[in-house]
């Protein structure tokens, strides 16, 4: 694994913090088998992190102390984990951003657009809220639920779709890419938590995480497929070979990434949802061996 490792234990959280250092120097221009439009597939992708989990983080962060969370101790200690996984995760992403940058890709420019439009919407959706008095603070959690959803599906289909990780030659990427999916899954039942502490079960905080992720789910396919789209175009590689690569991997029915999380995210919709209705266990004590966690 080309990276050195250090933990943290958090105090008594669940999972702990794992202190990351990837050396993405020698990572090939498409290291995913050698192919553009899967390297930028997965590029554009890697782009919404770093703004994405910041903004997850403040979100967290604004309500910790709400009158219904602070004197929980166990999901404060969760808090704390939490943070620091996605602390990690945007410096790590920072990092390989900035390989992809030194190629030519420019990563910086969609990283400043990741945090416009995350910046843009939240306001936006605030105004439209504040009517039935819904907060900014509320607005920001129950987007980062949704999307801490997304992340945690997208996150198992990288743990279980031998496929993709067939696709993924460089074994950095790889183990990047499997370390921040066994984090996602590790913690994500955090968010959604601080969400029901403070908003509960009934049908307006129902109405609220169900619109949200479709909001959410919308605004991310458009900028994600921006940010490819632009990649390809500005690499001279949009052509029809890589955009049928892009389609076998992402959307083919038998082994596509963003087709397989068809059935995990419709489960947001159910009444009595929670996400480790999904238990991963297993599934995550089996990768943590494998790379040595």
């Amino acid at each position: 694994m080309n990276a050195k490792v250090s933990i943290s234990e958090r105090a008594g959280a669940s999972f702990p913090v794992r202190r990351m250092n990837f050396n993405f120097d020698a990572v090939p221009e498409y290291w995913m088998n050698g192919n553009a439009g899967l390297t930028h597939f997965m590029t554009a992708l890697s782009a919404l992190f770093p703004a994405g989990e910041k903004f997850f983080i403040d979100s967290v962060r604004a309500v910790r102390y709400h009158p219904m969370l602070k004197d929980n101790a166990d999901l404060q200690k969760e808090i704390s984990a939490f943070i620091g996984q996605e602390a990690m995760h945007t410096h790590e992403h920072v990092g390989f951003n900035a390989s992809a940058q030194k190629f030519g890709h420019d990563v910086d420019t969609l990283d400043c657009y990741t945090d416009t439009v995350i910046q843009t919407t939240r306001k936006f959706m605030a105004k439209l809220a504040k009517p039935i008095g819904i907060t900014q603070k509320m607005v920001d959690l129950t987007a980062t639920t949704a999307l801490e959803h997304f992340t945690a599906t997208i996150a198992s289909q990288l743990l279980t779709n031998s496929h993709i990780q067939e696709l993924m030659t460089d074994d950095t990427m790889k183990t990047m890419w499997l370390w921040h999916a066994i984090e996602e899954n590790e913690h994500k039942a955090v968010a959604y938590d601080v969400f029901e502490g403070v908003f509960g079960k009934g049908l307006k905080a129902y109405a609220l995480r169900t619109s949200s992720l479709v909001i959410s789910m919308l605004t991310l396919f458009f900028v994600q497929n921006y940010f490819l789209w632009r990649l390809l175009k500005q690499d001279k590689q949009l052509n029809l070979e890589n955009l049928r690569m892009i389609y076998r991997y992402a959307y083919s029915p038998s082994k596509g990434i963003i087709t397989g999380m068809g059935k995990e995210m419709l489960f947001y919709f159910k009444p009595n949802f929670h996400p480790n209705d999904f238990d991963t266990t297993t599934l995550l004590n089996t990768w943590k061996a494998k790379l040595g966690f």
